[in-house]
């Protein structure tokens, strides 16, 4: 029986949010959301909004916030993958290729369809969609491995890498906040 879709996106498939920082060194936030996590997850994000706001970002939040939002993605069984580049690549272009490159390949273990969705950087998207099918197509997976950008008035859940990747950069208590969604660190 072949697997249902709807637009397209399996109902099988695991996406994937990201978010990157670039605070002192460089990395990104992968966020891995289950299909059946996708409504309860967007739950949680919409139960953390103050009136009038549209979505979470966290430079813009309290510490009594942050540290509220980290706790509640952490109890919702938030899971994330840092990938570090550190300050190891001359500039953030190449550090963000050798993040987005990592993620792919880590990808490619698995052959779940999956949906990558990009905290939208007008800037960056024309290189990231070329670095993306580039990469995408070298590991063999580009008929279920699928990639957007999405602003984050658009997508709520890129609230969770933003808010992944904030606690993470600022590290200590920020960092510990977080440290129970970190599935693991990649260096690149």
């Amino acid at each position: 029986m072949p697997t249902p879709t709807i637009l397209g996106v399996s109902l099988t498939a695991r996406h994937i949010f990201v978010d990157e920082s670039k605070r002192r060194e460089y990395f990104v936030v992968a966020a891995i959301v289950a299909p059946k996590d996708l409504r309860p997850l967007r739950r949680v994000v919409e139960d953390l909004l103050l009136p009038q706001q549209r979505y979470i970002h966290m430079k813009d939040e309290g510490d009594g916030r942050k540290q509220t939002i980290a706790k509640n993605f952490v109890g919702a069984g938030v899971e994330a993958i840092v990938y570090d580049a550190g300050q190891r690549y001359r500039t953030q272009l190449a550090a963000r290729a050798a993040c987005m490159r990592g993620l792919i390949e880590d990808l490619a273990t698995n052959s779940d369809d999956t949906l990558i969705i990009i905290e939208q950087d007008d800037s960056l998207v024309h290189s990231d969609r070329r670095l993306l099918y580039e990469a995408v197509r070298a590991v063999g997976r580009a008929d279920n491995l699928r990639y957007d950008h999405r602003r984050r008035e658009a997508e709520l859940l890129l609230g969770i890498p933003d808010a992944i990747a904030w606690c993470w950069a600022k590290g200590g208590r920020w960092r510990q906040h977080i440290e129970p969604a970190i599935r693991s660190v990649r260096s690149l």
